[in-house]
């Protein structure tokens, strides 16, 4: 009978973070592929289909084996070297932070399309609006690909597109475009008995990839100013950590700030001390992981009182934190140092952000107000403006009255 009433009391919880309205801000495009997607662009690439051995799809992981004869091919024409990744495109037992950008390498190698781009944004948004998240930041690299004739801007115009195709939801992706009506709050288990149709604001967070050069990476930032009133609301600066100096990025990001876009940080992912430092003397409105800080960056960064984005299950697989209990979030919680619940890659990782609440909620201890009380939170840390963050508010309020009797 006690694991009758454990098991109802799981379901209980998981479905009531569901129904929470959410505010997603870490997510990147790419990593937030669906598998069955993945399977399918897969198959529609010539020099792929014909040599892909064996495709597995086991328990939501996708594993993949790739001849030799093919990892040597595409290895040596400088794009992936399979005969590194085949062993690690999904591991159930978690990834290494470097398996997981050779992962990235094959995600990026696939989107490089318009087609493909749009379709990924489209089911991507659906995706977010199934776990009844109402504001969305994706972050994503704009590609060049002169082959298939892709800019940096075209690349972008194809995600919008992908917004503009979703039908399940309204898609409220335009920075002009505000409601004067709250968002409906209506979970999506109950839109079958409910008129209203959901609504998801949407912005895009342009990413300067840590492989760029200074050039490439102002590049990005004056097309995030161009497209300021198409929903492109920010600049992140992700990629792997171990490449690169911040010096690169320093000029691009300095011009950023000047031009008064919003900024966001990958930070101490791996231990770097010279960059760390660096990355909380500049400040940005937010930072992403910072799971590698020592005891003199932790002081530092409380006392800044940076927002954080909070991504527990991919710094678990990744080895950012040794665990969920030992996870840097239960530090900065009882610090009372902003922060938001994030998913970071749901589709490399398996997660939703509903799962990332329960998971807050069962390995810390979180009653059903604190968890709310964090999506209120995430509200103060958008960077969208103040009627979006109003509208958002009087939502959540809504809400309150039903998921809080």
């Amino acid at each position: 009978m006690d694991t009758e009433r454990k098991v109802a009391a799981e379901k209980e919880i998981r479905e009531w973070c569901v129904a929470l309205p959410k505010v997603e801000l870490h997510a990147h495009l790419n990593g937030s592929v669906r598998n069955s997607t993945l399977l399918s662009v897969l198959s529609t690439i010539p020099h792929l289909s014909p040599l892909i051995s064996v495709v597995i799809v086991l328990s939501g992981l996708l594993v993949l084996d790739f001849p030799a004869e093919l990892a040597k091919q595409l290895g040596d024409r400088g794009v992936i070297v399979f005969e590194d990744v085949k062993d690690v495109i999904m591991k159930a037992d978690g990834r290494s932070l470097p398996e997981c950008f050779k992962l990235f390498d094959l995600f990026h190698m696939l989107t490089t399309d318009h087609d493909t781009v749009t379709r990924i944004a489209k089911e991507v948004v659906e995706d977010f609006a199934a776990e009844n998240v109402v504001y969305l930041e994706i972050r994503t690299t704009p590609k060049k690909n002169a082959a298939k004739g892709m800019t940096k801007r075209s690349y972008v115009d194809a995600v919008i597109r992908g917004l503009k195709a979703v039908e399940s939801v309204d898609v409220l992706f335009d920075s002009n475009l505000t409601t004067s009506e709250p968002l409906s709050c209506t979970p999506m288990t109950e839109l079958d008995n409910d008129t209203r149709k959901k609504k998801i604001y949407v912005r895009l967070l342009l990413s300067i990839d840590r492989r760029e050069t200074t050039s490439a990476a102002l590049d990005t930032v004056n097309l995030a100013m161009e497209m300021k009133d198409q929903g492109v609301i920010g600049i992140d600066l992700s990629g792997n950590p171990v490449v690169g100096e911040w010096e690169t990025y320093l000029p691009a990001l300095q011009h950023a700030k000047e031009l008064g876009i919003p900024i966001t940080i990958h930070c101490g992912e791996v231990p770097n001390r010279k960059e760390i430092q660096a990355v909380l003397d500049f400040c940005p409105q937010r930072l992403g992981h910072v799971c590698c800080l020592n005891d003199d960056e932790w002081k530092q960064l409380k006392s800044l009182k940076i927002p954080i984005e909070i991504c527990l299950t991919s710094n678990v697989m990744t080895g950012g934190a040794p665990s969920l209990e030992l996870h840097h979030f239960a530090d900065l919680y009882n610090a009372r140092h902003p922060l938001s619940l994030c998913t970071d890659d749901s589709g490399l990782f398996s997660t939703s952000l509903s799962n990332e609440y329960y998971l807050v909620a069962a390995t810390f201890g979180l009653s059903k107000s604190e968890l709310f009380q964090l999506a209120q939170d995430a509200v103060h840390f958008v960077f969208a403006d103040d009627d979006v963050k109003s509208s958002l508010r009087r939502m959540l309020k809504i809400a309150e009255k039903r998921l809080m009797p």
